[in-house]
């Protein structure tokens, strides 16, 4: 059932929240099994070390995402680990290796086009998690609510045999506090990246994934693998481009189980 591998030149993924109940970990995994890359970039959040503190979950899923991405450290993909805000215990180790992951706390990334590319999480330009943790953990807590109701909505979409919906990233998409707010996110990193002196910035920690010109900087936020399961890549050419892999996983999932089907009645 295994399909030729998608080859890239870099991958860039944040906000997986590993420990947390609504990672999607198994659609990570199907999308770390499907790609093959020379760097592979972790935006930050990858562990949820704020979740695993008020509840303790780390299924066998979990634990598999980390040996997929430490078995591509180990076989020719650089890795490089750029902690946030969830998983900012990390900071302590930056400029540290750890089984050929570096620790950094951002990167500048050459494309083969010749653009620099700053790497960064983003949580710094988040006032609320600057400034209080304590509301920024009530934020985290009402976003889980959310990620269960939604979870519930696309069971029931896909029992009526439609494609995955993030309910999520709608309220995001609808309330103006909150349009404004990743308007104003956006802003500050594409800022950032022109006082850097670069081309373009990569980020995460909004959960919300998007490609854009601001002035004379690319902004890249490469999203998450909670809701929208997506992440940037570098194509061999240079060329970038967001993937949104939900929904391949889920057609992955229904081919994989037609494939046993036939199997089994063939038999």
């Amino acid at each position: 059932m295994a399909g030729k591998k998608l080859k890239f030149r870099s991958i860039f993924i944040s906000d997986v929240h590993l420990g947390f109940k609504g990672c999607q970990a198994e659609a990570l995994l199907h999308f770390l099994h499907s790609v093959e890359t020379e760097y592979l970039f972790l935006v930050g959040d990858i562990v949820d070390f704020w979740s695993l503190q008020r509840t303790p979950y780390w299924p066998q899923l979990h634990t598999n995402v980390i040996r997929s991405i430490l078995g591509k450290a180990k076989h020719n993909t650089q890795v490089i680990y750029i902690p946030g805000n969830h998983d900012d215990v990390m900071r302590e180790y930056i400029g540290y290796t750890f089984g050929n992951v570096r620790i950094c706390r951002d990167y500048i990334h050459n494309t083969v086009e010749g653009k620099r590319l700053l790497v960064t999480h983003g949580d710094e330009f988040d006032l609320i998690v600057k400034h209080s943790r304590f509301l920024a953990s009530i934020g985290s807590i009402a976003y889980g609510s959310l990620l269960r109701l939604n979870h519930c909505v696309n069971a029931l979409r896909r029992l009526a045999g439609l494609s995955y919906w993030s309910l999520a990233a709608y309220i995001k998409g609808k309330v103006k506090n909150a349009v404004d707010y990743i308007g104003s996110y956006e802003a500050a990193l594409a800022n950032l990246a022109a006082e850097e002196g670069v081309d373009g910035v990569v980020c995460g920690h909004i959960h919300h994934a998007g490609m854009r010109q601001i002035g004379d900087t690319l902004y890249c936020n490469d999203g998450d693998w909670v809701e929208s399961c997506s992440a940037l890549v570098e194509h061999k050419d240079g060329k970038l481009e967001l993937l949104h892999w939900v929904n391949e996983f889920e057609h992955s999932t229904v081919a994989q189980l037609e494939e046993l089907i036939d199997l089994h009645r063939a038999a």
